[in-house]
């Protein structure tokens, strides 16, 4: 479960890379703004993660 969940991190974080690079170049605000709350999501469940694997140990 939690490797699920890092890699749902992962890949939250790579979206929304994109979508603000996407956005970025296109001059879409909102699509650039997105990018970067996708990411901010996916550092948040990440951040969750490894501190759950800090009790763990």
């Amino acid at each position: 479960m939690a490797e699920e969940q890092k890699a749902k991190a992962k890949s939250e974080q790579a979206k929304g890379k994109a979508k603000e690079v996407v956005g970025r170049a296109v001059g879409d605000e909102r699509l650039e703004a997105e990018g970067r709350a996708e990411q901010a999501k996916g550092d948040a469940r990440q951040a969750k993660e490894k501190t759950k694997d800090v009790f763990r140990h």
